[in-house]
């Protein structure tokens, strides 16, 4: 398809995370974290489990309260939008887990991803590539998505994701129960969206799969980033590859 791609955002902008802070009740997941995502750039979050990277997550979808920290983008100041209304500012979103809508076909899900779209020429674009990209998803569109394996929710979780053309794209551990197969096809995936010029926001267990589809990495250990570096660099550091890589 000659010209910008239908899955590519409309409009670059920088999403910017000051001092963020996250508590559940007196319990303090995430403690004042600063990280930046520039225009086409991919930034992984990894770290063990409890270590805050889901809560950075729902936080920056407001899907949480915030204890503290402002996050922007772009110009806009993202602290009072509600997590409802995130997509219309150009946050996609892949919960960890997919979250698909079982009870509906696979077309249905995909088409509830652009509800803040008006169903134009550009949006039918932005289908016919999400096809494109996943092929078995056109395959299967009247499929209820609920019959689907986990591979191929997972698939259509981020196609929903993409339907709403966003400026920056979050993603919540999406090798969770997937074959190397897979997770390898969900790297090309990543890869291709990173060429196309996506920003992406991946938080992941997979170290592997996190240094293979990021150009820079936060690493978390109690709610605070221990470590920070290009993904290059971390993949080589010994004290990541003992913990996170079994090296």
């Amino acid at each position: 398809m000659p010209g910008k791609r239908a899955t590519a955002p409309a409009h670059a902008a920088t999403l910017a995370v000051d001092d963020l802070s996250v508590h559940y009740g007196g319990v303090c997941a995430v403690r004042s974290i600063d990280f930046s995502i520039a225009p086409g750039e991919s930034v992984g979050i990894i770290g063990a489990n409890g270590a805050g990277k889901t809560s950075t997550l729902k936080a920056l979808m407001g899907l949480v309260p915030r204890s503290g920290g402002r996050i922007t983008l772009g110009e806009r100041d993202l602290g009072k939008v509600p997590a409802r209304d995130m997509v219309r500012h150009g946050i996609g979103y892949v919960p960890e887990g997919r979250h698909v809508f079982p009870g509906l076909p696979v077309e249905k899900n995909l088409l509830l991803g652009a509800y803040a779209r008006r169903w134009d020429d550009e949006t039918r674009a932005t289908l016919a590539e999400v096809h494109e990209l996943f092929p078995v998803l056109g395959e299967m569109g009247t499929r209820l998505a609920g019959a689907l394996s986990g591979g191929q929710q997972q698939m259509l979780a981020i196609g929903r994701a993409l339907m709403a053309r966003p400026r920056i794209l979050l993603l919540d551990e999406p090798s969770m129960g997937l074959s190397p197969k897979l997770v390898s096809g969900i790297l090309d995936v990543l890869l291709r969206l990173r060429e196309e010029g996506l920003s992406l926001l991946l938080v992941e267990q997979n170290a592997k799969l996190t240094f293979g589809a990021t150009s820079h990495c936060l690493v978390m250990e109690n709610g605070e980033v221990a470590m920070t570096g290009s993904a290059q660099e971390l993949s080589r550091d010994e004290r990541v590859r003992r913990i996170y890589l079994g090296l």
